[in-house]
C-alpha cells in the first residue's frame, strides 16, 4: 500500500470530514458497515473491503448501481480506522481522485443518513449500466478482488 494515499481519522469534531456510503441496505444509526458480506456490486464475491465518498454524487451512484430491490439509501458515515484511495477510482485507472472515493477494511459507523437527494435520470443509469457490462465483456475487472 502506498502510504500517500491514506487518511488516518481521529473521530467526529465540529471540521470533521464528510463522508458517504450508498447502498440499498437497511441500516440504523450507529450500525456499523463491515467487510465480510457480499458485495452490493460486480460479482457479488465477499468484500475486502468496504467503500465510502466525500462526494455526494459517487454516493448516489453506489446507492443506484447496488443489487437488490430495496430502497436506495445514501448514509453519513464515520471511517473506525484507515482509509486509501479507490485504486478503481484513482491514479490505477484516472488521473487523481475525482469521485473522492476510498476503501478499507475497517468497520464505517453510521451517524445519520441523507433522506432528501436527486438521483440520476434514467437514461443516465442506463448508459452508466452499459458501461459497467462493456468492461465485464472485456474482462476488465476491479482493482479491488
Amino acid at each position: 500500500m502506498d502510504n500517500n494515499n491514506k487518511t488516518n481519522t481521529q473521530g467526529a469534531s465540529p471540521f470533521a470530514q464528510t463522508y458517504f456510503h450508498g447502498t440499498r441496505a437497511d441500516l440504523k444509526i450507529g450500525d456499523l458497515i463491515e467487510i465480510g458480506f457480499n458485495s452490493n456490486y460486480g460479482q457479488r464475491k465477499n468484500a475486502k473491503y468496504i467503500f465510502l465518498t466525500a462526494t455526494l454524487d459517487a454516493a448516489i451512484w453506489g446507492a443506484e448501481l447496488a443489487f437488490g430491490e430495496e430502497r436506495e439509501r445514501i448514509y453519513l458515515v464515520e471511517p473506525t480506522g484507515e482509509i486509501e484511495d479507490d485504486p478503481d477510482l484513482t491514479d490505477k485507472k484516472f488521473s487523481g481522485n475525482p469521485t473522492k472515493s476510498y476503501r478499507s477494511n475497517q468497520p464505517f459507523r453510521i451517524v445519520g443518513e441523507v433522506t432528501v437527494w436527486q438521483g440520476h435520470t434514467t437514461e443516465q443509469i442506463k448508459i452508466m449500466k452499459d458501461h459497467l457490462e462493456q468492461l465485464k465483456e472485456q474482462r476488465i475487472n476491479s482493482l479491488n478482488d
